[in-house]
């Protein structure tokens, strides 16, 4: 493949059959199926749920695109395409990869720092009424 960066990332081509490290392989309709109903609890919870804000809202946009990408991927292919392998990681990914790590690490920050909490300083979701 291509080498970038001081030679730091590389771009290869690889065919993922399983999950992230390559687990689970040949199981590709438990991924489909499993990244559909994630993908419509996250929108259920997008629209069930009140106090959105930045991050919430990117991290629903970036799990879900990622997501969906990689489901397409699976459908059409019965594999993922991962080529973006980068040194001091020992696994080749995908931009939809990227796009599921930052949304879900956008999710975090947004429930830790930007949900609301009740008096007891217990964490909360307000269900939309």
């Amino acid at each position: 493949g291509r080498t970038f960066a001081g030679g730091y990332l590389r771009l290869v081509y690889t065919e993922n059959r399983g999950a992230a490290f390559s687990i689970l392989q040949n199981k590709r309709w438990f991924f489909v199926t499993v990244t559909f109903v994630i993908c419509v609890l996250i929108i259920i919870a997008l629209f069930k749920y009140e106090g959105h804000g930045f991050f919430s809202y990117a991290a629903t946009a970036l799990i879900l695109g990622g997501g969906i990408g990689n489901m397409i991927d699976r459908v059409l292919n019965g594999y993922v395409v991962d080529y973006i392998y980068v040194t001091f990681f020992p696994a080749v990914f995908n931009f939809s990869d990227c796009c599921v790590t930052v949304g879900t690490v956008f999710l975090i920050i947004h429930m830790l720092f930007f949900s609301e909490r009740d008096t007891g300083g217990e964490k909360v979701l307000r269900t939309r009424r």
